[in-house]
């Protein structure tokens, strides 16, 4: 196989949430044979600014050079016991080599936050470290970038011969457990592990990811690598600057039944410093996961809440564990 075994979609025809159309068909169906075949995709056409991809990198970039106390003013309350916060925030690079900072939906106020009382649902004071320009380029990328997420998911329910329009009953915007966040892998003086399978030195080990879909950008230097599900081979996904890549999760297999399965990745260790800009598109904290939601004609409002099925996931993760 070549590069082209990460297929690049060009979503246009899908942006309008028209999908009706003969081409927006086409395009659904290239989605469909990307997400059972390899679990990951580029996509291009999807109207989110490239300047404002620049500027959230450069957002990204300017708060990690921060002195690193200043960092740890938005840390998890593991490592700072002034904060409150359990589970968005700055995450040091003696968690597993990288750098890492969590943000959830920043329309969430402290307030709400706090009346909702939920672990997931927290309230970030990003003004503690960052100006109130780069705030709002946060605020502008995460609306955008959700957005997207959601026209894909919308994609697959139409998929399944539903009315795209329920997806509103797994999103709500005050309720999700999306994320945008920042990996920051600094200058690696050593790799995370080194993989049992082929013997190549990483810099994040191999895993899955846990939400619906994960829509990442990242920068020339790459390193990301998928898994192909039949041979176990290893395949670069490789720099567009057009594009962004996407991946299948663990909750939209469920959902699925299993067709849409979450895909194995990795990233290469690199002595360079780089970054990346995933975002997890992930459902309400109370949203039902039944399989009913994409299979069958009616939707069976039951079943085990996204929070206690993200908890599950989140166990393996280092930086997630309490």
């Amino acid at each position: 196989m070549t590069k082209s075994y990460i297929p690049t979609i060009n979503i246009s025809s899908l942006i309008k949430n028209n999908f009706e159309t003969q081409s927006a068909f086409k395009t659904i169906k290239e989605i469909e044979k990307a997400c059972t075949k390899v679990g990951f995709f580029q996509i291009t056409g999807h109207e989110i600014n490239l300047k404002l991809i620049k500027k959230t990198c450069g957002v990204g970039n300017k708060f990690f050079n921060l002195p690193d106390r200043k960092k740890r003013k938005l840390s998890p309350k593991k490592w700072n016991k002034k904060n409150k916060n359990l589970y968005r925030g700055y995450f040091p690079n003696d968690v597993n080599g990288k750098e890492g900072l969590d943000i959830g939906d920043l329309k969430v106020t402290k307030k709400y936050s706090s009346n909702l009382n939920n672990q997931y649902i927290e309230f970030l004071n990003l003004d503690k470290c960052l100006n109130k320009s780069s705030i709002n380029i946060l605020n502008k990328y995460f609306d955008n970038i959700y957005r997207l997420s959601e026209t894909l998911f919308k994609s697959v329910i139409k998929l399944n011969k539903k009315n795209p329009d329920i997806s509103s009953l797994a999103f709500s915007r005050l309720k999700t457990l999306s994320t945008l966040r920042f990996n920051y892998y600094p200058n690696q003086t050593k790799p995370v592990e080194i993989s049992k399978q082929d013997g190549v030195a990483l810099g994040c080990e191999t895993h899955v990811d846990s939400g619906i879909f994960t829509v990442l950008y990242q920068d020339r230097k790459g390193g990301l690598q998928v898994q192909n599900r039949k041979n176990k081979k290893w395949y670069d996904v490789p720099f567009n600057k057009k594009a962004l890549v996407v991946n299948t999760g663990r909750a939209l297999e469920f959902l699925s039944k299993g067709k849409f399965k979450a895909t194995n990745h990795r990233v290469l260790w690199n002595k360079s410093k780089r970054l990346s800009v995933p975002f997890f598109f992930e459902p309400s904290y109370d949203f039902k996961m039944n399989q009913s939601f994409l299979n069958g004609s009616k939707f069976k409002n039951n079943g085990q809440i996204y929070e206690k099925f993200l908890n599950k996931s989140l166990k393996k993760f280092i930086e997630y564990q309490r």
